[in-house]
């Protein structure tokens, strides 16, 4: 059943997911699952291209395709991010309050790049990561996961005190694409955007774009992008985009994003980690050169002071996705020795997973995650054991 929702229906919280291009996931069983966008006049959209059946993982709502191959991925592909979510601080104060709140330096962050950002418990475990780009001298936007975007949007509004900031969920008034592969650069300079490299952010008439991480997709490097696009033009720039580009599910992104070995927190796994145990310095998610922020002191002192003995991992398995949080176990071991951080199916066969582990475990070898066992794969960029 399509069904378009009414402008008071989309200003419901950001766990009621939006956007008209998942519509047909809606159901009369399950109608929280509606995604809303206000129709463009005259513009029709076909409800058969997406799964008519709704599909919520730990990760969030996800969009259905036709698997795509490793082939098509990596010649270009979209895919409607549902699972992904915005968040925009603005206000004369926005920069200077996210600056005392996240892991990577924000007062220094132009309008030209993109940086990944972490919000960290007073212990210092992440309770979020972000990709963030500035939108103009007092915009911040920050990229979460959707389960996480509003208990994060509360928990950083409750801290905004006297400050001139304003957090909101911005996924009522914007829609995100993932972009992959080689045929990806037109697609983007048809929408009079000039394809950013890794970590750049560029724009175009309110779109905007954020090259990522490339993924090693079979022994090439594919290219990936971010697009952030207004929710009233939606429909119109994703059927321009799928004139270019196979219609990829929201998994199959996941799986780019565990080849870029790039962490994603979720509720299964908020508070659980130290942005090092996630190899969260090692992509720049972390500035130890910048003031306090909460946790600062604990994840300063595991740098510097401490020794480092859990790691983030790539590593393939055959069986079942596993959720995140999935306890990892070593052979013999009583105790669980690391959880699953991230996890897809591969086009290839199997699942890639990033996986955060005890180092003198992965080391000694074998791990499993109940009778699957891990098989390591190497990582895009050097980690030191």
């Amino acid at each position: 059943m399509l069904k378009y929702l009414s402008k008071a229906d989309s200003a419901r919280p950001a766990n009621i997911i939006r956007g008209k291009l998942l519509t047909a996931m809606t159901t009369d069983q399950n109608p929280s699952l509606s995604l809303s966008v206000e129709p463009a006049p005259g513009a029709a959209f076909d409800a058969q291209q997406f799964s008519a059946t709704p599909s919520v993982d730990a990760y969030g709502p996800q969009a259905l395709f036709e698997p795509l191959s490793s082939v098509q991925i990596a010649s270009g592909s979209v895919a409607p991010l549902t699972d992904l979510s915005l968040i925009c601080v603005t206000g004369n104060d926005a920069v200077n309050f996210l600056h005392n709140q996240l892991t990577n330096d924000v007062e220094h962050l132009d309008e030209q790049q993109a940086r990944w950002f972490g919000y960290c418990s007073p212990k210092g475990r992440l309770m979020a990561t972000f990709l963030g780009w500035r939108e103009g001298p007092d915009s911040i936007s920050l990229l979460i996961s959707t389960p996480q975007a509003e208990p994060i949007r509360k928990r950083l509004s409750m801290f905004v005190l006297r400050a001139k900031a304003k957090v909101q969920d911005a996924s009522a008034s914007r829609m995100l694409f993932g972009l992959t592969g080689e045929q990806a650069f037109a697609a983007l300079k048809a929408l009079g955007i000039d394809p950013p490299a890794a970590m750049v952010h560029a724009s175009n008439d309110d779109c905007h774009c954020v090259g990522l991480p490339s993924a090693n997709v079979d022994g090439s490097e594919c290219p990936r992008w971010l697009l952030s696009v207004p929710r009233d033009r939606a429909v119109q720039i994703w059927e321009a985009l799928c004139a270019r580009l196979a219609k990829s599910s929201t998994s199959d992104w996941r799986w780019t994003e565990v080849l870029a070995g790039i962490p994603r927190i979720v509720p299964a796994t908020s508070e659980q980690f130290v942005p090092q145990m996630l190899n969260f310095e090692l992509v720049d998610g972390v500035n130890f050169k910048k003031g306090c922020y909460p946790g600062q002191e604990i994840v300063a002192r595991t740098q510097y002071r401490g020794t480092l003995k859990r790691r983030m991992f790539l590593g393939h398995l055959d069986g079942a996705v596993p959720e995140p949080g999935s306890d990892v176990q070593a052979q013999g071991a009583g105790e669980p020795c690391g959880k699953v951080v991230l996890a897809a199916k591969s086009p290839l066969g199997g699942v890639d997973l990033l996986f955060e582990a005890q180092i003198s475990a992965v080391q000694e070898q074998p791990l499993s995650i109940g009778q699957a066992v891990i098989e390591l794969k190497s990582l895009p960029y050097p980690v030191v054991l």
